[in-house]
């Protein structure tokens, strides 16, 4: 099973999926965490020079290397569930969607390209207003977070795509523990893990 964590930076995705994998190693299941992009790998250093101003890319391109930075982790990905392991992603797929639906491209493409990707069990969307992300993290922006205007469209993308049936949206608004306890209550039931 694939927990996936998305919104916008600052949303607590870091925090609350540490906490829902705490959780779920309680029940004595096997968790693996993994967060994109992955600035470690060689893919994941062109991104990071991107995101600072050092490489010029279109907003395919870049769409292109986070989807790439991802299938990077397919085999480990494809291990770990053949294994009956969960794994719990701070970002993931939807991110590649919300992001390049905001700057102009076809989500149905976006989706497309990550087709060999394992698709998500369930998606946690933690919204916050784009204000709140700028309030959280005032210094050290990269481009992205920045532009005001590009993060209420994803956003928009990300409210759009949690209508799906597998998706859970959570008011990343309310302080942490209210936060961990609402997906505590819509996730853990998704996974078995009560």
């Amino acid at each position: 099973m694939i927990v996936a964590f998305e919104g916008l930076d600052q949303s607590g995705k870091e925090t609350q999926a540490r906490h829902l994998r705490a959780r779920i190693e309680q029940d004595g299941r096997k968790v693996h965490s993994l967060s994109f992009p992955d600035y470690e790998t060689p893919i994941g250093r062109e991104i990071a020079k991107a995101l600072a101003g050092e490489r010029e890319f279109g907003a395919d391109v870049m769409q292109l290397l986070y989807v790439a930075n991802r299938c990077e982790y397919r085999p480990k990905i494809d291990m770990w569930l053949k294994a009956g392991g969960i794994i719990v992603c701070d970002r993931y797929r939807a991110s590649s969607i919300a992001y390049g639906e905001a700057q102009g491209l076809d989500p149905a493409w976006l989706e497309d390209i990550q087709r060999y990707l394992p698709k998500p069990t369930v998606t946690v969307l933690l919204d916050i207003a784009p204000e709140t992300a700028v309030q959280r993290k005032s210094t050290g922006r990269d481009k992205y977070e920045r532009d005001l205007s590009l993060l209420a469209r994803v956003r928009a993308s990300y409210r759009r795509q949690a209508e799906q049936p597998d998706w859970v949206l959570i008011d990343g608004e309310m302080g942490k523990d209210e936060v961990r306890a609402a997906i505590e209550a819509e996730v853990l039931i998704r996974l078995k893990v009560v």
